[in-house]
């Protein structure tokens, strides 16, 4: 008799209760980028790759009688955006190729883009979604080359998971610098407000650099891994963050994390 095969591991999907455990200090990138956006009453707004719903509920205040579409790749985050706004509508998609039912008035998308590649095409993409007239407004981190995502390609390296992972330690990096993207809108519109910020946060717990990160950037690092192997892995990886992130004398910790923000209009 041939023995059964092993359990496959699951893929790990995102984790809204974590997600949300920095929620204001992630919301506030998106409360400056809604601020920037040059639109009065629009009729239809996106939130592409909404997740929990948290800056869906931003853009419903600032907009209470615009049409509302959230839009996202993770079925937890989309059952937790339902459930925290039952009068949106949330649909499942692939911010590279999904298209609304309709041209938009504004199409917002919030720490998402930096997941996906080739931003030449992908910005023209989104940009053909909208009405003349309308808004494109992004805004992504732009933190990778910080201890807190170096440091998980030195663990991925380091490990007995190298190979696993290679795939992650030889990734390109997504977001490119501001002038890319001044170049790149100046293709699609003269109307084109690029900026950076970087926020300097004071993150309450222990060692919460990592509590931050295993919810975003620290993913793809753990979905090629067994139960065991992730274990060990974010073993390591909080080891060498907690070196590089120590705490303050009150306990906390502070972590500057870095933000470009690109809003464009679309020539009427």
């Amino acid at each position: 008799m041939s023995p059964s095969p092993a359990p496959a591991t699951a893929k790990p999907d995102w984790q809204p209760a974590l997600y949300k455990r920095f929620a204001g200090e992630r919301e506030r990138p998106a409360l400056d980028l809604i601020n920037r956006i040059p639109l009065d009453e629009p009729e239809f707004v996106l939130d592409v790759g909404c997740g929990a719903g948290n800056v869906t509920a931003l853009l419903r205040a600032r907009w209470p009688r615009a049409r509302l579409l959230g839009m996202d790749n993770s079925p937890a985050m989309l059952a937790s955006a339902r459930a925290a706004l039952p009068g949106v509508e949330f649909v499942e998609g692939d911010a590279a190729s999904w298209r609304p039912p309709a041209p938009a008035d504004l199409l917002f998308t919030n720490a998402v883009l930096q997941w996906l590649p080739d931003h030449e095409h992908l910005f023209a993409h989104l940009f053909g979604q909208l009405k003349p007239g309308g808004v494109l407004a992004v805004q992504m981190p732009r933190n990778f080359d910080r201890p807190s995502h170096t440091l998980m390609m030195e663990t991925a390296r380091a490990g007995p998971w190298r190979t696993k992972l290679a795939g992650q330690i030889d990734r390109p990096m997504r977001v490119a610098e501001p002038a890319f993207y001044a170049r790149l809108m100046a293709s699609m519109t003269s109307a084109a407000d690029i900026w950076e910020i970087d926020y300097l946060m004071r993150l309450q717990g222990d060692n919460p650099v990592v509590t931050w990160t295993r919810a975003t950037g620290l993913r793809p690092f753990m979905e090629p891994l067994d139960d065991a192997e992730r274990t060990r892995f974010e073993a390591d990886y909080a080891a060498r963050v907690r070196a590089a992130y120590p705490p303050e004398a009150d306990g906390s910790t502070l972590f500057a994390f870095r933000r470009i923000f690109i809003v464009g209009v679309k020539p009427a």
